[in-house]
């Protein structure tokens, strides 16, 4: 692989935006999780959709690979160079483009971040909704079809965005979707390129949907003595009908982490943590409703709040939730899973899962946006430690069959990326072949974020 001829010819369109420090490339080959480094061989910082191309036509041509970065947020190995070549960090495009207030839409470029474009909308009495939790980028989040704690009203990232500009293997920039709210028109290429983990091309611009912003804000919390009785009432407000924006779940181990973690004072005991959006009026029923289950369920210590900086603390609680376990083993990395099934089968996904951890000799706190099915697992091992490790993947692939068996999915929204690739086969079948025949229509070289998604060779 002729990476020193693709370097030399970026140079000279990038100048010193093409980076071969050491430091700059062991930041770009981390991970929030278990998977070893994997540097790549340089990163490239483009401003702009023309530079983007002229990159990518310059790695093809010389068959050098490519990975797309933006925060550097995912969990399952996506933005590693598995293959060495060049990392394209998008930071520095990251410009709101437009808004069209009266459209409830904006334009915006793949780095700029979800918490700067709600800065940006916070004027126009709108927002976007999509929150993972971590501050992601916008381009990221759609590379991996994101969802988070409020899809369960607003929806994932595939419902939020109205279609894209994409560079493609090959240097072609292509627009997919228009600002309309729907069309008829031909195959649907802006679902195609949104979760595709940048393995079909490298977006350089999104439209995105808006909503309002919603005329009041409740916020609750409650406990119980078992899994089970929470899930169920989620189980009961779901199919009940009320509108909850959000509603997580935390297992005791994870309410013990936010104690130690920020001097919350919890009863280390399953939680639901809730928030309803609307009219006052609204907001007061919805929560009113949600209370009365709770108290049928055995629920206890409902506590509901409209404060601002109370709603904040709570989010900002479960936002950290990650770095909260890893606190529960001072040193521990982690193997984060998640997975998601039908609404009624998740009282038995998460009961069975919290079992199987129970059993084993690694902590393992859950949580999750269970108002849509999803739930995770924070497996906390020894780095370096191979038989932890090991202990972590069968627990995850038991998680695995588990969800498949129930009718579900191996991944709600975390992705495939290096971590699940083994299980495509098992959840799609003979689809499987036919997204890599896609991605070979599209990317016959392979070089587009290769080692992810897709099967290789």
């Amino acid at each position: 692989m002729p990476i020193p001829e693709a370097l030399t010819a970026l140079e000279k369109i990038l100048g010193d935006r093409l980076s071969r420090s050491k430091s700059d490339l062991a930041l770009h080959g981390r991970n929030e999780t278990y998977f070893p480094a994997l540097p790549p061989d340089a990163v490239a910082y483009p401003e702009t959709t023309r530079e983007v191309a002229e990159i990518v036509r310059v790695c093809a041509a010389e068959g050098v690979p490519l990975v797309g970065w933006g925060a550097g947020t995912s969990l399952e190995g996506h933005a590693l160079a598995a293959h060495g070549g060049v990392t394209v960090d998008f930071s520095r495009m990251n410009r709101v483009l437009s808004v069209h207030p009266e459209d409830m839409d904006v334009v915006v470029q793949p780095g700029l971040t979800r918490e700067e474009l709600n800065r940006e909308l916070r004027a126009t009495g709108l927002f976007f909704p999509v929150d993972p939790g971590a501050n992601a980028s916008l381009g990221g989040m759609a590379s991996t079809r994101a969802s988070g704690t409020t899809a369960v009203r607003y929806g994932t990232m595939r419902d939020n965005v109205l279609g894209l500009e994409v560079v493609l293997a090959d240097g072609r920039v292509i627009r997919t979707g228009t600002r309309a709210r729907k069309s008829a028109a031909g195959y649907d290429l802006t679902g195609l390129f949104v979760g595709a983990e940048g393995t079909l091309g490298l977006i350089t611009e999104l439209t995105l949907k808006l909503q309002g912003q919603p005329e009041a804000v409740s916020a609750a919390i409650c406990a119980f003595d078992a899994i089970g009785p929470a899930v169920e009432t989620v189980i009961q407000t779901i199919q009940m009908g009320i509108p909850m924006a959000r509603i997580e779940f935390v297992d005791g181990a994870t309410a013990a982490a936010f104690n130690a973690y920020a001097g919350a004072d919890m009863p280390e005991q399953p939680h639901l943590m809730v928030e309803f959006h609307g009219s006052d009026t609204g907001v007061a029923e919805q929560a009113e409703n949600f209370g009365m289950l709770v108290a049928e369920n055995g629920g206890k210590g409902f506590q509901w709040s409209a404060r601002p900086e109370e709603r904040n603390a709570l989010w900002t609680l479960r936002h950290n939730a990650y770095y909260a376990c890893l606190g529960l083993r001072p040193g521990a990395t982690a193997l984060v899973t998640d997975l998601c099934v039908p609404i009624s089968r998740l009282a038995e996904a998460v009961e069975e899962t919290r079992a199987d951890i129970a059993r084993a000799t690694i902590p393992g706190p859950i949580l999750g946006h269970v108002g849509d099915g999803n739930f995770h697992a924070i497996l906390l091992v020894e780095p370096g430690n191979a038989a932890e490790l090991d202990e972590a993947k069968a627990l995850s692939h038991r998680m695995v069959e588990r969800a498949l068996h129930l009718g579900g999915t191996v991944t709600g929204e975390h992705g495939i990326g290096m971590g699940k690739l083994g299980y495509m086969e098992a959840e799609h079948g003979a689809a499987w072949d036919v997204m890599g025949q896609i991605k070979h229509a599209l990317d016959p070289q392979g070089l587009m974020n290769p080692g992810k998604l897709v099967r290789q060779g």
